[in-house]
């Protein structure tokens, strides 16, 4: 019988013990200005039924949701015909999914759970989600979001306390060259509307969501191809190429929906700047589209310069996401931090405390059962008063457990035999330096707390 090499999906990761260390400086970094900032944690299941997640995220974002098969036989209660798609099959043989993101999950959450909330509601969640995209650098199909919402409020002071929350992050985290995209999609509508092409908002958006990768020259290209009005391409040629509110004002005059834009991000942009951030930089950006179907009001997009791998945050206001699930008017904006990408920027930028992976402080070594058995008390009274303390399992040669020690990066090591038992105390290399000294316990506590 040939073995098969045993590997994992692709998009997906192990993380070493090292990797998860500086990961969990991240998120212990994030969870504390969530909790400084007021909100409280939930949780959600990985998995939705299909018709909670279905619809919410524009076609391109429901071609990447993962189904999961129903159980059992899942094929005995299909029907079959000849004109049979993919899409009418899934329907009959799967009705669940992973999360693609946490944001519809907490809509359905906070229109499940509407009794026992008090709103405003302000919730953070870290968590996997997963979408069937195709894996790149800082992409996965696999990854993890820490996200930061207020539901409840249409008052705009959420958003700027959440600008606030992204700059109190990465300025923890030592992240240079933030930059805080802002635009408001009843801007982009109202372009749309002043391009007579109301009607083909999703497409238009889609494909100014790409709009860095693409370049104008080709989105133009791409829409002429589609059908678009000549007059409607230069339209939205003369919106892109405005660089601030002042400039886009007098040209969204005609659009109702697209001044209202322009005055809820003026607020925002104004108390902002006004309050001052600590480190980033709040930037208007026109083209900001977020292609995400349920974005209402103000969006986000963050970037660091200091790295070219895309963003590294990005949220928004959303007003009807709830009334899907039939709770009305219950407004909500919120934040989501790409962990993933987070931390590729901080290794490329070496922005990690050294030493972070050093937790072991102290290892006893294994001398044989008698020494363990007189070792095993004095280990729980380390432990006890937050000592990170290991204990080789078994009695090998010295070398085999220095060299576990070392190669662990353990700073001391304690050896404590037969003249240790008779003295009460512990003989302790330092790893670093070669010493080694005989302590009494309150003396080692001194030395490693």
């Amino acid at each position: 019988m040939n073995k098969k090499k045993s590997n994992i999906p692709k998009g997906t990761r192990d993380f070493n013990s090292d990797v998860m260390c500086k990961r969990n400086f991240i998120f212990q970094t994030i969870k504390s200005s969530f909790e400084c900032f007021g909100y409280s944690p939930i949780e959600t299941p990985a998995m939705e039924n299909i018709s909670t997640l279905s619809g919410k995220y524009g076609d391109e974002g429901d071609r990447l949701i993962f189904k999961i098969l129903n159980s059992g036989d899942y094929l005995s209660k299909a029907t079959f015909s000849d004109q049979i798609e993919s899409k009418s099959l899934t329907k009959q043989i799967s009705e669940k999914a992973l999360r693609y993101d946490l944001t519809v999950p907490f809509a359905r959450f906070v229109a499940q759970n509407r009794n026992d909330i008090i709103f405003p509601f302000k919730r953070y969640q870290m968590q996997n989600v997963w979408r069937a995209d195709k894996p790149q650098k800082g992409r996965y199909r696999e990854f993890f979001q820490c996200d930061a919402d207020i539901v409840g409020t249409k008052s705009l002071l959420c958003e700027i306390e959440l600008i606030q929350l992204y700059d109190d992050v990465f300025t923890k985290l030592n992240i240079s060259g933030v930059k805080i995209c802002i635009n408001n999609r009843k801007i982009l509508s109202g372009i749309i509307e002043l391009m007579n092409a109301t009607d083909r908002f999703d497409e238009i958006v889609i494909l100014l969501d790409k709009i860095e990768t693409l370049g104008q020259e080709n989105l133009y290209n791409l829409l002429k191809e589609k059908g678009l009005a000549k007059d409607s391409i230069s339209k939205l040629n003369d919106f892109l190429n405005v660089s601030n509110l002042e400039d886009l004002s007098k040209l969204m005059q005609s659009s109702k929906i697209g001044m209202q834009g322009i005055n809820e991000l003026s607020y925002v942009y104004n108390a902002v700047n006004n309050v001052k951030l600590k480190t980033a930089v709040l930037q208007f950006d026109v083209s900001l589209a977020r292609g995400l179907d349920y974005y209402t009001g103000c969006i986000l997009e963050v970037k660091s310069s200091a790295v070219s791998i895309g963003s590294i945050g990005g949220g928004g206001r959303y007003d009807d996401l709830t009334s899907i699930f039939g709770l009305n008017d219950v407004s909500g904006v919120g934040i989501s931090f790409g962990v993933d990408r987070i931390y590729l920027v901080m290794e490329e930028l070496s922005l990690f405390p050294k030493n972070i992976t050093d937790s072991t402080k102290l290892m006893f070594v294994n001398f044989g059962e008698k020494e363990s058995l007189y070792c095993l008390p004095i280990i729980k009274q380390l432990r006890d008063s937050g000592v990170k303390v290991d204990f080789y399992p078994s009695s090998d040669k010295m070398k085999k457990q220095f060299n576990y020690a070392d190669k662990k990066g353990i700073k001391y090591v304690a050896l404590v035999g037969e003249d240790e038992i008779l003295s009460g105390l512990l003989t302790v290399k330092d790893m670093q330096t070669g010493n080694q000294e005989k302590y009494t316990f309150d003396e080692l506590m001194k030395k490693i707390i």
